[in-house]
């Protein structure tokens, strides 16, 4: 009897003492809350609403000012059997290539390069020179390209410098070579951001690795796919993640320096966006567009951030 006394006076503590745990997560969950509150509402009224409602526009067939008519799915259809619109989006596809995969591959090399520089001015200067082109905009940007790319702009006036005249065009004009010329001035802007974000993720490996490496024998090349790649995983997701939404979502360069052309050569989602709802007044194909757009960067992007994080796990 006195042993079941004894039992049941030490239990009795832990009841109040549980309760009093659950009491002050709670007090800790509400004043997380609270805090996240502001930022939650922001979100909420700026990010996650106008998404609902582009997608509600999406249903409806409206020109932005008289009544709308619901036509369902009938948009997205369009959207994916019209050439015009499904072209655009083939378009900010190939676009990635410029964009993202040839700037990372060259990040690569120069962030290694640029670490490997004996003078701490030298690399501090090439970092500086590197990343300008990152801060200038992609409107500026576009303006200033296409004149570099006219008929009498300075590509073409190198071109003929060095013996190459018969390859001059208008880059910009030509519907063969306009995309790809986009392309190189989305290359010019991502580089830099690659390489100087690489450069941060390589001074993060431990040097002891490299020593080792260095110690049996091995090159640069060696070094480059044994150390330096495999402790990046986590810099080139980053950089996958950033500049593939860049050449998804690109408007800015292509508006200011093509805005489409020639014919529909240099069309993408988002200025095919734009000129459905302020010019044509299509806002429901539009929405309809701007709807298939953000899926698909999400199916693109989404694997890359899932296996960069696993291979953080």
């Amino acid at each position: 009897m006195s042993n079941a006394n004894t039992f049941t006076s030490a239990a009795q503590p832990a009841r109040p003492a549980r309760a009093h745990h659950w009491a002050r997560t709670g007090r800790q969950m509400l004043v997380g809350l609270l805090f996240l509150l502001p930022a939650l509402l922001f979100y909420i009224t700026f990010e996650l609403w106008p998404i609902i409602q582009t997608f509600w526009y999406s249903l409806y067939r409206w020109n932005g000012i008289d009544a709308s008519t619901y036509v369902g799915f009938s948009n997205y259809k369009e959207v994916f059997t019209d050439p015009e619109l499904y072209g655009s989006i083939i378009h900010s596809f190939f676009l990635i290539i410029f964009f993202s995969i040839i700037p990372i591959a060259i990040a690569l090399v120069t962030a290694v390069l640029v670490k490997d520089l004996k003078s701490k001015t030298a690399r501090g200067m090439a970092q500086v020179f590197l990343f300008l082109p990152r801060v200038i905009p992609g409107a500026a940007a576009g303006v200033a390209w296409t004149w570099m790319l006219a008929d009498n702009g300075t590509v073409n006036q190198m071109l003929k410098a060095v013996g190459l005249g018969n390859l001059t065009r208008v880059w910009l004009g030509d519907s063969h070579t306009a995309l790809t010329a986009v392309g190189i001035i989305g290359f010019w802007l991502q580089l830099g951001f690659c390489i100087v974000l690489l450069l941060s993720g390589i001074g993060g490996i431990d040097q002891s690795l490299y020593e080792a490496v260095a110690l049996d024998g091995a090159g640069w090349w060696r070094t480059l796919f044994t150390i330096t790649l495999p402790g990046l995983k986590g810099q080139i997701g980053v950089c996958l993640t950033m500049t593939i939404v860049a050449a998804l979502a690109s408007f800015d360069v292509v508006y200011m320096s093509t805005q489409g052309g020639p014919g529909t050569a240099t069309m993408v989602p988002g200025v095919q966006v734009y000129r459905l709802a302020f010019t044509q007044q299509r806002v429901g194909l539009a929405s309809a567009l701007a709807v298939s757009l953000m899926v698909l960067v999400l199916l693109v992007v989404g694997p890359v951030q899932a296996l960069v994080t696993r291979d953080r796990d």
